[in-house]
């Protein structure tokens, strides 16, 4: 049987959320987010992307782009409600589910379809019954692989089913543009595209002289990506394909800086397990739970895949200096570094263990041979 996979993916989840609570907000421009100064954009409705707004963006410059746009302050309890809603529906139709965040999973439903019919019959299915449970929308993705699954179900937004057979791969990637591979970054996406390459089809076919300076040994494996090629299996227990490290502390703790170097030595932690394991991290989360017991995850996706401490500690520092610009003041009693799409190294890149930095290097000899407190970072130290 072929195999099929969808990715399913609320459409502007918060926001969503807010309007079908609220009618009187319904095809307004709604921002969920905290006002001030230093609030954050947690999420957008579509009405209000008109404007350039979006995810992630400070609070002043959607309120700039947007000036009569409506501010709701997030509400979490209400949206993980409806997340469990969403996710029993997925539930329905197949064991196999990975979730990514509150509103975006992986299926694989290629054993379901000998009791519910093709990829995209399940697919009608799901977005149906999503709808009738939660009145809102959800966006899906059929393919034969997570990758192309992912990018096909933000093609068609909102409320879209797109299908990518594995015929069609690469007639539906290659006209693309690079800044939709999932993981590639902003800043790496720009660098992409000032070499020349725009599209999937143009990173595809690109001569190994002009992917080795963007991304080194990672430059095959950029390739297959471009190519749509894609064997990580969904992962049901996610529990069980992750790795973290976490602490809870004495007294809640509200300084930034003292925050930060708390998140550096948990990340330098995380990172030094991963190593052990031999694998590789293609996203990064932090973890953030407030003194109210109030608890917050933020994670993003990398690539290539990572497991040096600099990277996956630069990664989450960013996270959570996000979360603190939209809530300050706010006072932590647990913080920690998750990292999930675990890969064996030797399965990455050309096949060959990662050449660690020479910080990696000594802190794992000196930890392996004096114990765990034996080296430690500069950055997390008081």
């Amino acid at each position: 049987m072929t195999r099929a996979v969808l990715h399913v993916d609320m459409d502007a989840f918060y926001a969503s959320v807010e309007q079908h609570d609220d009618p009187s907000l319904a095809g307004k421009p709604l921002v969920v987010g905290w006002e001030g100064g230093r609030g954050v954009v947690a999420a957008a409705s579509y009405e209000v992307r008109r404007f350039g707004v979006r995810s992630a963006m400070p609070m002043r410059t959607a309120l700039r782009l947007c000036p009569h746009a409506v501010c709701v302050r997030p509400r979490m309890a209400r949206y993980q409600e409806v997340s469990h809603q969403v996710f029993g529906v997925f539930r329905e139709v197949t064991p196999l589910v990975q979730g990514l965040s509150l509103d975006e999973a992986y299926l694989d439903v290629t054993a379901s379809q000998q009791l519910l019919g093709g990829p995209v019959d399940i697919a009608r299915r799901i977005k149906a019954r999503v709808r009738e449970l939660t009145g809102l929308s959800a966006s899906v993705g059929v393919a034969p692989n997570k990758l192309v699954a992912k990018i096909a179900s933000d093609l068609d937004k909102p409320d879209g089913l797109t299908v990518v057979s594995a015929e069609r791969v690469r007639e539906v990637l290659d006209p693309l543009s690079v800044r939709r591979l999932p993981g590639l970054g902003r800043k790496t996406g720009a660098k992409v595209e000032e070499a020349g390459i725009r599209t999937f089809g143009e990173l595809r076919s690109a001569p190994d002289a002009v992917l080795w300076p963007l991304f080194g040994r990672y430059a095959a494996w950029m390739r297959e990506r471009a190519s749509g090629i894609d064997d990580r299996p969904v992962l049901a227990e996610v529990e069980d394909k992750s790795l973290s490290a976490e602490d809870t502390f004495e007294e809640d703790i509200g300084e930034p800086r003292t925050l930060q170097r708390q998140l550096a030595r948990l990340a330098d932690l995380a990172a030094s397990r991963l190593r052990k394991r031999g694998l590789m991290a293609g996203c990064i989360g932090v973890k953030i739970r407030r003194g109210d017991f109030t608890t917050f995850t933020r994670q993003r996706a990398v690539a290539p895949p990572a497991c040096d401490g600099r990277a996956i500690g630069g990664v989450a520092a960013e996270l959570l200096s996000r979360w603190l610009a939209g809530n300050p003041g706010a006072k932590l009693r647990l913080l920690g570094v998750v990292l999930t799409e675990l890969t064996p190294a030797s399965q990455l890149g050309l096949f060959e263990e990662p050449k660690l930095s020479g910080v990696d290097a000594a802190l794992d000899e000196a930890r392996a041979r004096f114990g765990s407190r034996a080296l430690r970072r500069g950055s997390t130290i008081e």
